[in-house]
């Protein structure tokens, strides 16, 4: 028995791209190739191609010609409405009403409440694990820690939709010598019976840093404090747990405020790994990977080399003996694939530490700790940079909090939604700045801009455009046979229709190993796409 036919996608650019790339070969014939017909939304018309331009320049010909040429076997159809030659040679293509009507049928119908997106075939279905936001331990969060915090979300949420497996892991930065300054420091405040500020992360650990700096004496407890700490002495791993509680307890309000979904049993931090790494070392060790290189235990995987080209190592134990970030991160891919059966690996973390994770993407595979079947794949995003034009530092003391950030912008956001809409009843109010302000916190960091923050908590009362589109789907719906519109659909199809609705997208432009990039569908540009606004750092900020 033939399996059942997969239902049509409600994605219009399916059946707009098979349209496209037939009239391009019915125009061009052997020359059009494999061309991408280049579709993308327009501000002129639903959908603009721009397959010619580059077709033009390969055929050394006229590209308004090419472009007429295409448009000529593009006629008007269930889906296309109009095609009209604009500019240099690009196509802006109009889509029929009563199409567009019967897909947003198609979604309201959905006896599952899925709009009408398919879940992927059992066959496809991965175990995904992501790793996203890891803000270190007893340092306050700033605005930095967004990108990775609001792009790692949206791919979870959207990988769950799709009915993938999804283990969110916040691998949190709770070990290493700082914790032998901020433990005496906080045995000093609770000494002085003011263990309530340890809550003020900021100060707290910005104080430790100061005294650690300018006190040799308690400098000298800080180091041996680091020593009972590594040892395991108990009193001291108290110590330790009371500074990971809180800031836990402080990144989940965080999270609560921003509708993000870690929770604390997310958290897996660098010590949940410390007893795995000398097992690295041993196992890379006896695999003939690992060598010693001026005192310290390195790996030189193949094809990284420095600028006068020679091989850049991956140190996994330093001269002294301590292990480094790449033997924790080693052993947690480890353990990712191994112990959770992670089918894809997905790391949200900052531009800078691209050759970093693909050095350890490259020795887990040569070590045999993950198969080809394996995807690691690297979401990275630029740096968010101060008014010096540098990276954000928690212990300068001059980074945005990114608790006041939202604080800031819920505040600006009710005060913009009282002004333009006073008669809204106040739960409406709270929900819509609120929304504002997600939305605004997000978008302001977002990759590419370099503007503040919290000018962008404006576009709270921007969030009531929805309701008033809906004149526009109604008219839509009248098409869909048996439609009632009702208030709440109207918003849901105003929301889905590219058109007439906000654009947005998640930014992320994952790379990463193999060159393998993160095929979220949902993603794709497309008036039915799911995304967010992105707004952080990279490992140890």
């Amino acid at each position: 028995m033939s399996p059942p036919e997969a239902a049509p996608s409600i994605d219009p650019l399916v059946p707009l791209r098979e349209r496209v790339v037939r009239a391009l070969r019915a125009a061009l014939g052997d020359d059009a190739g494999d061309a991408d017909p280049a579709l993308h939304r327009s501000q002129h018309a639903h959908y603009q191609a721009d397959a010619a331009l580059a077709l033009a320049k390969r055929l050394k010909r006229n590209p308004r010609e090419v472009a007429g040429a295409v448009a000529a076997q593009l006629p008007a159809d269930e889906v296309i409405a109009a095609v009209e030659v604009s500019g240099p040679g690009f196509l802006n293509i109009t889509l029929r009403p009563a199409f567009l009507a019967g897909l947003l049928g198609r979604m309201r119908a959905d006896a599952e409440d899925r709009l009408g997106v398919p879940r992927v075939a059992a066959a496809d279905k991965d175990t995904v694990v992501i790793d996203y936001s890891g803000p270190n331990i007893a340092k306050e969060m700033h605005v930095g820690h967004l990108r990775s915090t609001i792009i790692g979300d949206s791919l979870a949420r959207l990988l769950e939709w799709q009915g993938h497996a999804v283990i969110r892991r916040n691998h949190v930065g709770d070990w290493g010598t700082p914790f032998g300054m901020l433990i005496e420091h906080l045995i000093d405040v609770r000494a002085a019976g003011a263990e309530a500020s340890v809550r003020e992360l900021g100060a707290f650990y910005r104080d430790a840093r100061a005294k650690f700096d300018g006190d040799p004496a308690f400098a000298d407890r800080a180091r041996q404090r680091v020593v009972l700490l590594q040892s395991g002495d108990a009193e001291t791993l108290g110590y330790w747990r009371r500074l990971v509680d809180v800031s836990v307890e402080h990144a989940e309000e965080l999270y609560a405020a921003l509708g993000v979904m870690l929770r604390a049993e997310d958290v897996v931090g660098e010590s949940a790994y410390n007893k795995l790494l000398p097992a690295v070392v041993d196992d890379l060790t006896r695999a003939g990977l690992a060598r010693e290189s001026e005192g310290a235990m390195c790996v030189f995987p193949p094809g990284f080399t420095g600028r006068e080209g020679e091989p850049v190592p991956l140190i996994i134990r330093k001269q002294e003996g301590g292990y480094t970030y790449a033997t924790t991160d080693l052993a947690a891919l480890r353990e990712r694939v191994a112990e959770l059966h992670a089918t894809r690996v997905v790391y949200v973390v900052g531009a800078p530490q691209a050759q970093h994770l693909a050095m350890v993407f490259a020795v887990a595979r040569l070590a045999g700790w993950v198969g080809d079947r394996t995807r690691l794949e690297h979401v990275a995003f630029g740096s968010v940079l101060g008014p010096d034009k540098k990276m954000l530092k928690t212990r300068a003391g001059d980074s945005v909090s990114l608790a006041e950030l939202v604080r800031e912008a819920i505040a600006r956001a009710t005060e913009a939604v009282v002004e333009k809409s006073p008669e809204l009843p106040a739960a409406d109010r709270d929900r819509i700045a609120n929304a504002g302000a997600r939305l605004g916190a997000g978008a302001g960091a977002a990759p590419g801009r370099a503007r503040s923050c919290r000018r962008d908590v404006a576009a709270a009362p921007y969030l009531r455009v929805p309701l008033r589109r809906r004149h526009d789907v109604h008219g839509l719906l009248r098409g869909v046979p048996g439609a009632e519109v009702r208030g709440t659909d109207a918003r849901v199809a105003a929301g889905a229709l590219g058109h007439h609705g906000a654009r947005a997208g998640t930014g992320a432009g994952p790379a990463g190993d193999r060159g393998a990039r993160a095929d979220v569908a949902l993603t794709r540009a497309s008036p039915f796409r799911a995304s967010a606004a992105c707004a952080g750092p990279t490992r140890g900020t």
